[in-house]
């Protein structure tokens, strides 16, 4: 059974630093009815906690969207996931989301309201639901919450993420075999640790096979704003940039790609319907799996809170698909010695010597990144261009 919840709420990424889905269904096989309803308002609260629901019910499963569902990128792959828990699970549980849900005081009103509307599982899919989600968990002991990317946990509040650096790594590979200028473009969302990591990443990748690549970097601080993702990438390939990558959740950058007819990159889910002719590859999550993972020990009972999962190539939460037929074979060989050496552990991306691009050594020779380093990056590597916006205060 399924609970859609589609309410119009903007999205705000107000926040910057870096830091160590309503339509109700319900549905059988052979019919669906559906009922709009609202998202809750400003000056409401909803109640802080639930009754369990009765013996025999169907586990209620909220998600939280920082973006559209029909973003192409981050918020569609999450939705993926969900439905892959109605293909898992069936009649046992009922999914519902909130869209466009700003990462600001609103988000608690929100999942405030997932508590009151029954819902034991809640899944919080971006970095700026952190707080917002521990002080909803504090005040729900009965409800399970999971949030995405974060570091902060507690008994019934855990974090997950995908090692996304695995796909921009793999996906940088690429771009160093196929650029002519030698320059490589990025489009960042937020300078947090997560992006500037895949932007080091790629930046890594590319040096494999090309060392004189150098990386440039046009920050739009937010996660989903087609118009200034556009700007910032035209902005990279007016500047020498013919090969684009970007941390933000729409295809806009590969469209600009296709239209100056440059390359770029799909993130997060496969674009290439976007821009056919730019499009090389897409890094592309699947949260299904963990999806499955958590929801099965919640029906299970052995959901345990307090830790953190962090999936890659490995447990197969993270790949790059859809090569182009314009990447050249010896480059395809490359991209799957790495993808197979990160599958079976024999490939390590951060592993030293690396430097800073001041020149200082970050990670020394013969050393490899363990998973405290890779969440506190808050530096470029040699080769990227600039500096972290608030980089150098942490």
């Amino acid at each position: 059974m399924t609970e859609l919840a589609r309410p119009p709420l903007a999205r705000i990424a107000g926040w910057l630093g870096v830091a160590a889905v309503t339509a109700l269904a319900a549905c059988s096989k052979t019919e669906q009815t559906t009922t709009v309803a609202t998202a809750p308002a400003a000056s409401a609260a909803a109640p802080a906690s639930a009754a369990a629901p009765a013996s025999g019910e169907p586990l209620k499963i909220a998600f939280a969207y920082v973006g559209p569902v029909g973003d192409g990128g981050w918020t569609f792959a999450h939705d993926n996931g969900r439905k892959a828990l109605e293909k898992e699970f069936g009649s046992r549980i009922v999914t519902s989301y909130v869209e466009k849900v700003p990462e600001a005081a609103d988000a608690e009103r929100v999942f405030r309201d997932m508590v009151g509307q029954g819902n034991k599982l809640i899944f919080g899919t971006t970095f700026g639901y952190m707080e917002p989600m521990l002080k909803v968990a504090v005040d729900a002991k009965d409800v399970k919450f999971e949030h995405a990317t974060g570091y902060k946990q507690a008994e019934n509040m855990r974090t997950y993420d995908t090692r996304t650096y695995e796909g921009a790594y793999m996906a940088g590979v690429i771009a160093g075999g196929m650029t002519k200028s030698n320059v490589l473009g990025v489009v960042g969302s937020i300078p947090i640790p997560e992006v500037v990591r895949n932007i080091n990443s790629f930046t890594l990748g590319a040096q494999s096979v090309n060392p004189n690549v150098k990386t440039r970097v046009v920050w739009v601080n937010s996660w989903y704003d087609p118009p200034k993702e556009t700007e910032a990438a035209q902005s990279l390939l007016n500047g020498g940039a013919d090969v684009l990558m970007q941390n933000t959740d729409s295809p806009a950058v590969l469209k600009a790609a296709e239209g100056a007819g440059k390359y770029a990159f799909g993130w997060d889910s496969d674009m290439t319907a976007y821009g056919p002719k730019a499009h090389l590859a897409s890094s592309v999550i699947d949260w299904g799996k963990y999806y499955v993972k958590a929801t099965r020990e919640a029906l299970d009972g052995t959901w345990k809170g307090g830790g953190h999962t962090w999936w890659g190539v490995k447990e197969g939460a993270i790949d790059l698909v859809a090569i182009s037929d314009k990447v050249p074979a010896d480059l395809r060989g490359k991209l799957d010695t790495v993808r197979n050496g990160l599958k079976d552990g024999s490939f390590v991306i951060w592993k030293g010597p690396i430097e800073s691009n001041d020149g200082k050594s970050v990670l020394a020779a013969g050393s490899n990144a363990d998973d405290n380093f890779l969440r506190g990056i808050n530096f470029y590597v040699k080769g990227v261009e600039g500096t972290v916006p608030g980089g150098e205060k942490k």
